[in-house]
């Protein structure tokens, strides 16, 4: 087995303090971003959602956040996915963005509901053809034979829209729309001392306080 335990590595950083961050959470988070895609980390825009399942056991996976404004982070997928059943059925979900290069990761709590339809077409129109055939091929979630079966499915949604210039969105995809209720914004610094400022609406206003690491 991997000695995991004896791993470790100090973080060597400025820190964050209480006057660096802006008045609101998604003005902050747009600051790292930018931050983070300065500094070359890979995918920065990645995250990992987090959901609950029927049996009460959460569920997570890399995303990729396709948006992000004064609503809060909007993603794209099959609405027939586990993820989007478990959306449809508790809306109530957590996101993590992480920046290893930087030290830093942003935890986001928040509801998610769906995208107006034409934002998702917008969206879905933007992506390459590959990926728009591949939208109706997948029938994302569920068991496949092989391999083959999918590649198969491929083909025959190619040959579909062979002569159509436009592929439209798929029905049952779109995009879905999580608006944050708390931040919390991570910033490594040494001997495991990090500082980690959270955001939460107090009176109808965005409250900043410090957590103990």
């Amino acid at each position: 087995m991997s000695d995991l335990a004896g791993r470790r590595s100090e973080y060597e950083t400025a820190g964050l303090d209480d006057s660096d961050l802006a008045p609101s959470p998604l003005d902050q988070w747009q600051t790292w971003f930018e931050q983070a895609t300065e500094a070359g980390c890979v995918e920065p825009n990645a995250f990992v959602l987090s959901t609950v399942d029927t049996d009460g056991f959460p569920q997570s996976r890399y995303l990729l956040a396709r948006g992000a404004d004064e609503r809060g982070f909007s993603f794209f997928t099959n609405y027939e996915s586990a993820k989007s059943s478990q959306l449809a059925a508790d809306g109530r979900v957590a996101l993590l963005f992480t920046w290893l290069q930087l030290h830093r990761q942003v935890r986001v709590t928040g509801v998610a509901e769906r995208l107006p339809e034409a934002e998702s077409d917008e969206y879905f129109a933007s992506r390459p053809r590959p990926s728009q055939v591949g939208a109706w091929a997948s029938p994302q979630s569920h068991v496949l034979a092989d391999r083959a079966a999918l590649d198969a499915r491929v083909a025959q949604m190619e040959a579909t829209f062979a002569g159509v210039a436009e592929v439209p969105r798929p029905p049952q995809w779109g995009g879905w729309l999580v608006r944050p209720t708390a931040f919390e914004f991570w910033q490594g610094r040494p001997s495991r001392l990090h500082d980690r400022l959270r955001y939460r609406v107090v009176d109808g206003r965005w409250h900043i306080e410090r957590l103990a690491p």
